[in-house]
């Protein structure tokens, strides 16, 4: 395997963004959590197990294949893809709740609960649970059981129970609200398997580090397949941690331009998207301060996206801080144009991509058309289509 980021992790901010702004009764959870994951990450063992885990279970290193059909249709830059759709599980959610499940183990956990919108983070935590012998809960909204049924399947099918969430939209947000809670009242002995970049410290920094395995292994595999490093990198933005994970490893590296796309929805206006970071204002969601979506009043507006991985009111803190430093730009990309990019991949390269990365392909292939043809462009494919072959199938059958 590729060495990990070995270096000190963050402090508890990213400039402005971060902290822990949690009820009192989470403060000793979240330090025993800091403690425990200093300490692992500064542990050779630790990162041998590690290492074995993503090697034997997830199935790394994933591959980088140059999509040569795509690359042709658009013209322009030659087009890379980081194949995390073929990860056991099918995305790259299991890089990080391996190693979030051996903390917890660590730390004598016997349960562990997460919460998920596309279901394939809870996928990914059911399978980290059933390797490790751990009782297992996952929280989610009713509208994403709807759109995500196989996924509900595959976690009860592992002998995870589903715990649906009807409050709010009954989406992504809602069910880290109850996964939250449960965490509030059972902290002693169940770890909360956070999914993403967000939430208090230290969970943006241990997902980020978690996951930079695919960057790591994309710069290797990008000097060794081109002997230098893309000229962009481009990956889909919904809590950030797959998007994260690609940038952290290259984020020094200032030549290479770096694209966040967002969930633009049916349209800019307020409740139509879950574009965060393109049209959010600073605030504090789910523990951490942050890029909100919210309305005149202040309170956390209402979302929409095609896909049930980035339809989030918020984003993880180093995004926040990636986008007012200038380092990352930040885009979005609407419902329809994410469809059409997933049939467009799916016909050039015989790859059905997930709605969500669907939208990074989307933005990728637009900017491919704009450069030359020594250009080089990597778009992380976070996840493949499968559990969105039923909604894709019904938006279709409306287009008609």
């Amino acid at each position: 395997m590729t060495e990990h980021m070995k270096h000190a992790p963050d402090g508890a901010f990213f400039g402005a963004f971060g902290g822990q702004y949690v009820p009192e009764t989470l403060m000793f959870a979240l330090e025993q959590l800091t403690r425990e994951f200093e300490t692992a990450w500064a542990d050779d063992a630790f990162h041998a197990e590690f290492d074995r885990c993503l090697r034997e279970i997830a199935g790394r290193p994933s591959e980088m294949y140059l999509a040569k059909r795509l690359t042709e249709q658009v013209g322009g830059a030659k087009i890379y893809l980081k194949r995390e759709d073929m990860n056991h599980t099918g995305a790259h959610k299991i890089n990080n709740t391996l190693g979030q499940a051996l903390l917890a183990k660590r730390m004598g956990k016997t349960r562990v609960i997460a919460e998920t919108g596309a279901g394939q983070h809870g996928v990914a935590t059911a399978t980290a649970a059933a390797v490790f012998g751990l009782e297992c809960e996952v929280y989610m909204g009713t509208e994403d059981i709807r759109r995500q049924a196989l996924n509900v399947f595959r976690m009860k099918l592992m002998g995870t129970n589903v715990v649906p969430v009807e409050s709010g939209q009954k989406t992504l947000k809602d069910a880290t609200n109850e996964a939250m809670r449960d965490w509030m009242g059972s902290c002693e002995h169940t770890h909360y398997i956070l999914g993403s970049v967000c939430g208090p410290h230290p969970f943006p920094v241990m997902v980020r580090e978690f996951q930079t395995c695919i960057g790591i292994e994309a710069r290797e595999q990008m000097l060794q397949a081109e002997g230098r490093l893309p000229d962009v990198i481009v990956a889909c933005v919904g809590g950030g941690s797959n998007a994260a994970g690609i940038f952290a490893p290259m984020i020094d590296d200032e030549q290479v331009r770096m694209l966040g796309v967002e969930a633009g929805g049916r349209s800019l206006n307020l409740g139509d998207h879950a574009a965060t970071l393109c049209v959010g204002k600073h605030g504090v969601l789910h523990g951490a301060k942050s890029y909100v979506l919210q309305d005149d009043d202040g309170q956390t507006a209402p979302v929409h996206s095609v896909s049930a991985g980035l339809d989030y009111p918020g984003v993880g803190p180093e995004h926040s801080q990636w986008k007012e430093s200038g380092r990352v730009q930040y885009t979005f990309c609407t419902d329809d144009d994410a469809i059409d990019a997933l049939m467009t991949l799916s016909r050039t390269e015989g790859i059905i991509p997930a709605l969500e990365s669907a939208h990074a392909v989307s933005e990728g292939m637009k900017l491919a058309a704009k450069l030359n043809k020594d250009a080089i462009i990597l778009i992380n494919l976070s996840g493949r289509g499968d559990k969105d072959c039923n909604e894709i199938q019904e938006i279709l059958s409306r287009r008609q």
